[in-house]
């Protein structure tokens, strides 16, 4: 079944042993939360190029899927072809500090423990602030 492939390549992710991967069921949704339930995976679906970019550009997934019922396959090995050929920040150079402010948010997410923000009451320690300005978009 669909979410027994999800836990497998989750716990390859999580085991360093693939920096990504890509899962495919009905609609993608099934096992991309399975892969989540391992740690350090961070899994997006989509179901276009630009989704797909901006999973990896700005949220930096490890794990992308895709629903057959859909996804056409040539659209699916472009989907493929653009998550595979970006990284974190690609394409945002001009963005002054768009790398640092998502991979930041990577970072928290990834050190976020639950059960110490409940003992806390539910409340979030200020992290902090970081500046965020836009420059202008080279033509």
């Amino acid at each position: 079944m669909f979410h027994r492939v999800g836990l497998r390549v989750g716990a390859q992710i999580s085991e360093g042993n693939y920096e990504r991967a890509l899962l495919f069921c009905g609609t993608g949704m099934g096992i991309h939360i399975a892969a989540s339930k391992c740690p350090h995976v961070h899994a997006g679906v989509v179901e276009s190029v630009p989704a797909a970019l901006r999973a990896i550009t700005g949220n930096g997934v490890n794990v992308l899927a895709m629903g057959a019922f859909y996804v056409a396959p040539a659209m699916g090995c472009d989907i493929a072809d653009a998550y595979l050929s970006a990284n974190l920040g690609s394409g945002y150079e001009w963005w002054y500090n768009f790398y640092e402010f998502h991979k930041l948010a990577i970072d928290e997410l990834e050190a976020f423990n639950y059960e110490e923000y409940k003992k806390n009451g539910f409340k979030m320690e200020h992290l902090g602030d970081f500046p965020l300005k836009l420059e202008k978009k080279p033509e």
